[in-house]
C-alpha cells in the first residue's frame, strides 16, 4: 500500500513544480495519473519469484497499470515523477521505455534535468543503450595493429574480415583509434558526428559471446562496460523497447537493472507488442550459414593446440561437417522447387500456419537437433580455452583472440539455431503458430535462400519473460485503446491473461467540440479504386485548403504513390506551398513549414504514418488534418499473412478482429496532429466514404474525439 509518507511527498512536490515549473498548468488528469502509478508501483513485489504468494500476484497481475494518457494530460512528468519518488521509497530502479530516439532524447536533454532542477530530487539517470552501439576497443586495435594486437599476424588479425580491408577502411579505422584513445570519442557509435558505415560498424563491435569480459585487456575503457557501470549507480535508466526485451529475453538483469529491483514505466507501449514479435523472429542466409561452418572449422584447428582434447574438436566438426551437408542438400531442394524457377522475382514461400511438408519438415527437425549440438560443443570449447589460459599464461594474447573470434562465430550459429529451433517447432491449436517462410536471394550468378521464422504473437513471450518476472509496470501512451476498449493490447501483450491488470482512459483536457470540427466531404470514389480516389483527392483538396491563407495544413497518405500521384497532379501554384515527406530531411522539412508561417505564408505537408504520430505542429502550424485514406494496414508480410491464416482457420474474420482495430488507432493518431494545446482549433477532413458505407465505420467514427461534426 502507499504510505503516508509517499502520499504527502508526492503531493509536496507536485505544490512545488507547480510552483516553479514556467508555464505550469495543473491538471486533474495529470494528479489522477500521477495517483495511478504510485499506487500500482506501491504493489511492487518484494518477494522471490518462487514464492506462492509472487505467482499469485502474479497471475492476478495487480502489479501492472495500463494508463491513456491523451496529448495535453503530460504524461511524462507524471510518470517521471511518481516512479522517481516510489522508486527512491523502495530502494528500486526506476526504468523508462520508449520506442522512438525522439522520446529518449527528449526524456535524457529536457524532462528529467527540469524535474530533476525544479523538485530538487536527489536523483541521478543514465541512457542505457545496447552492446552494439558501442565500440569494441579490442577488436578496434585488431583491425589496426595497435596497442597488444600489433603483434598478431596478418591471417590471424583479419580472420573476421569477410575480405581483406581496403587501405581506406583501415584509415578509417586508425582515425577511430586515435579519437578514441585520445578520449576525443567516447566509443558511442551515435556520438561520432559522421554516419559508420554498418558493414564496417560490425567488424568493431562485438556481441555478448564474442566478448572477453573480465579477461579483455582492453576492459578498463571499453565503452560498453563503463555505460553498463554507469546503469548500477544510478537511480533512473532511460531505455528503448528493443534493448528491454532484448534484456528480458536473456533473463533479464543482463544489461540493465535486474527486472526484480525495477519499477517499469514503458511509454509508447502501442509499438511494444510488435517490438517484441520482432525481437523473438529469427533469420539465417543458406550460403552465409556455410560459410561461417567453414570459418568456425578453421577456427578450430588453430585452437587445437590449447584444447586439452582433440575428440571434443573433432566430435564439434563432425557436426559442422553434418551441418554443412544438410544445408547443402537444402540448398539443392530449393534450387529446384518450382515457385523459385519459374519465375525471375518469386514470392516468398510462405507455409500456410506454419506447417512444413513433409520433407522440410525432417530436414528442419535435423537442422533443430544439430543446430542445438553445435551450441552446446562450442560452448564447452569455449570453456576450454578459458583453462587454456591459466595453463599457458605466455600465450595468453593468442588465447584471448582465439576465444573472441569464437564467440563471434558462435553469435553466428546461435541464430540459425534459433531459426531452425522456430522451423522445427508445431504447436496444437489454440495456441498460434510460427510464421515461417523462405526467400530467394540473387546476387550476381549466386543463388541464395533465406529462412526466416517468427511467433505470430507476442503474448506469450511477453508473459514469461517481462511480465512474471517484473517487480512493478506502468505502460502508458496518448492511444492505448483501440474501437473504445483495451481489447487488443491486452491481447497483443498478454495482459490480457492477468486478472486484474488495471486499465485507465483518461480525460483529454482539450474541449474538442469547441476547438475543432470534423468534416466527411460527399467523396464519390471507393477508395480501393486508387486511380479514381487519387483523381478526387486531386480535384477536391483546392477546395478544402486556401493556399491564400498563412495557415499550415497536414495531409496524410497511407501510400506513397498515392501521395506523389496528388503531389504531381495539383495544379503548378501548388508547388510554393507543398512540402512532401521524403523531398527533404524531416528536421529541414518541419524548419521551412515553420517558417512560411512565421513569414505569414500558407504551407501544406503531405506526409505518411510516419507524420501520423509523434508530429507536433501547435497552433497556426496545423489547423486542418486531411486524411485522405483510412490506415488499414493488409496483411502481405509473412507475419501477417500467417496470423490472418490462423483467424481464418478459427472460424474469425482477420479484418474485423485485426485491421479495423489497428486502423482506429492509427486513425486517433492521425486525427490527434490538429489539437495538441488548449489554445489550438481547426478542422479534420477524411476523405473516405466508408466511413459511411460500411458498419465498421460508425466504430471507427465513434473512436474519435467529440468534434463537431459539420
Amino acid at each position: 500500500m502507499l504510505s503516508d509518507t509517499e502520499k504527502q511527498a508526492l503531493q509536496d512536490l507536485y505544490r512545488l513544480l507547480a510552483q516553479r515549473l514556467p508555464h505550469f498548468r495543473p491538471r486533474a488528469a495529470q494528479r489522477q495519473m500521477l495517483a495511478e502509478i504510485a499506487h500500482t508501483f506501491a504493489l511492487a513485489r518484494e518477494a522471490s519469484t518462487d514464492s506462492p504468494a509472487v505467482v499469485d500476484r502474479v497471475n492476478s497481475g495487480r502489479h501492472i497499470a495500463v494508463i491513456e494518457g491523451p496529448t495535453g494530460v503530460g504524461k511524462s512528468l507524471a510518470y517521471l515523477l511518481a516512479g522517481m519518488v516510489m522508486a527512491l521509497s523502495r530502494g528500486k530502479k526506476l526504468i523508462v521505455s520508449s520506442a522512438t530516439v525522439a522520446l529518449q532524447e527528449q526524456l535524457v536533454n529536457r524532462d528529467l534535468p527540469t524535474l530533476i532542477e525544479h523538485s530538487e530530487l536527489d536523483v541521478s539517470y543514465a541512457l542505457a543503450k545496447g552492446r552494439g552501439r558501442y565500440l569494441c576497443p579490442y577488436r578496434l586495435y585488431q583491425m589496426t595493429g595497435q596497442d597488444t594486437a600489433a603483434d598478431l599476424p596478418f591471417d590471424r588479425q583479419f580472420a573476421i574480415w569477410d575480405h581483406k580491408p581496403l587501405q581506406g577502411e583501415l584509415s578509417f579505422l586508425r582515425l577511430l583509434a586515435e579519437q578514441f584513445q585520445a578520449q576525443q570519442w567516447s566509443g558511442d557509435r551515435d556520438d561520432w558526428p559522421e554516419v559508420i558505415d554498418d558493414r564496417l560498424w560490425q567488424k568493431i563491435t562485438n556481441d555478448r559471446h564474442g566478448c572477453l569480459k573480465s579477461r579483455c585487456p582492453q576492459r578498463q575503457q571499453c565503452p560498453f562496460y563503463l555505460a553498463r557501470d554507469v546503469l548500477e549507480k544510478v537511480d533512473v535508466v532511460v531505455t528503448n523497447h528493443d534493448l528491454l526485451l532484448a534484456d528480458a529475453s536473456m533473463g533479464g538483469g543482463v544489461v540493465l537493472p535486474a527486472p526484480s529491483q525495477s519499477l517499469y514505466c514503458i511509454d509508447e507501449a502501442h509499438h511494444l507488442a510488435k517490438k517484441a514479435v520482432g525481437q523473438f523472429a529469427a533469420e539465417h542466409s543458406l550460403l552465409q550459414a556455410q560459410s561461417w561452418l567453414k570459418k568456425t572449422t578453421e577456427l578450430l584447428n588453430r585452437c587445437l593446440s590449447f584444447l586439452p582434447s582433440a575428440d571434443a574438436v573433432l566430435l564439434t566438426q563432425d557436426t559442422m561437417q553434418a551441418l554443412h551437408d544438410e544445408l547443402s542438400q537444402l540448398h539443392a531442394i530449393l534450387q529446384n522447387e518450382a515457385r523459385f524457377t519459374e519465375t525471375d522475382n518469386p514470392a516468398p514461400w510462405l507455409f500456410e500456419q506454419g506447417l512444413l511438408p513433409e520433407g522440410l519438415a525432417v530436414v528442419a527437425g535435423n537442422m533443430a537437433l544439430m543446430s542445438a549440438s553445435l551450441m552446446k560443443q562450442l560452448t564447452t570449447c569455449g570453456e576450454a580455452l578459458l583453462e587454456a589460459r591459466k595453463q599457458h599464461p605466455d600465450d595468453e594474447l593468442t588465447i584471448d583472440h582465439y576465444s573472441s573470434e569464437l564467440g563471434m562465430v558462435m553469435g553466428q550459429h546461435e541464430r540459425m539455431a534459433a531459426v531452425w529451433q522456430h522451423m522445427a517447432q508445431h504447436v496444437e491449436p489454440p495456441i498460434p503458430p510460427i510464421a515461417k517462410w523462405i526467400t530467394q536471394k540473387r546476387e550476381a550468378k549466386k543463388v541464395d535462400f533465406m529462412i526466416s521464422a517468427s511467433p505470430i504473437s507476442a503474448a506469450s513471450a511477453l508473459s514469461q519473460t517481462l511480465w512474471q518476472k517484473v517487480s512493478a509496470a506502468v505502460l502508458t501512451s496518448a492511444t492505448l485503446r483501440s474501437l473504445g476498449k483495451f481489447d487488443l493490447l491486452l491481447q497483443q501483450t498478454g495482459l490480457g491473461w492477468l486478472d486484474d491488470v488495471r486499465c485507465v482512459a483518461l480525460p483529454s483536457p482539450f474541449d474538442f467540440a469547441q476547438q475543432g470540427e470534423l468534416y466527411l466531404p460527399p467523396m464519390q470514389a471507393n477508395p480501393r479504386d486508387s486511380a479514381a480516389h487519387t483523381a478526387e483527392i486531386i480535384s477536391i483538396l483546392p477546395t478544402l485548403i486556401d493556399t491564400a491563407e498563412a495557415v499550415g495544413s497536414l495531409v496524410l497518405f497511407s501510400s506513397r504513390r498515392q501521395m506523389l500521384d496528388v503531389a504531381a497532379g495539383l495544379p503548378p501554384a501548388w508547388r510554393d506551398v507543398l512540402l512532401v515527406q521524403g523531398e527533404l530531411p524531416k528536421a529541414v522539412l518541419l524548419a521551412q513549414h515553420q517558417q512560411r508561417i512565421a513569414a505569414g505564408q500558407a504551407s501544406v505537408i503531405f506526409g505518411l504514418d510516419s507524420f501520423a504520430e509523434g508530429l507536433d505542429l501547435p497552433g497556426e502550424q496545423c489547423v486542418h488534418v486531411i486524411i485522405a485514406k483510412l490506415p488499414f494496414a493488409m496483411p502481405d508480410d509473412p507475419v501477417g499473412q500467417t496470423l490472418a491464416q490462423w483467424i481464418t482457420a478459427r472460424g474469425g474474420n482477420p479484418f474485423l478482429e485485426i485491421s479495423v482495430p489497428e486502423a482506429s488507432i492509427k486513425l486517433v493518431q492521425a486525427v490527434g496532429r490538429l489539437i495538441r494545446t488548449e489554445r489550438d482549433y481547426g478542422r479534420v477532413s477524411i476523405l473516405d466514404n466508408r466511413l459511411l458505407k460500411q458498419a465498421y465505420g460508425r466504430q471507427l467514427l465513434a473512436a474519435l474525439p467529440p468534434f463537431r461534426r459539420i
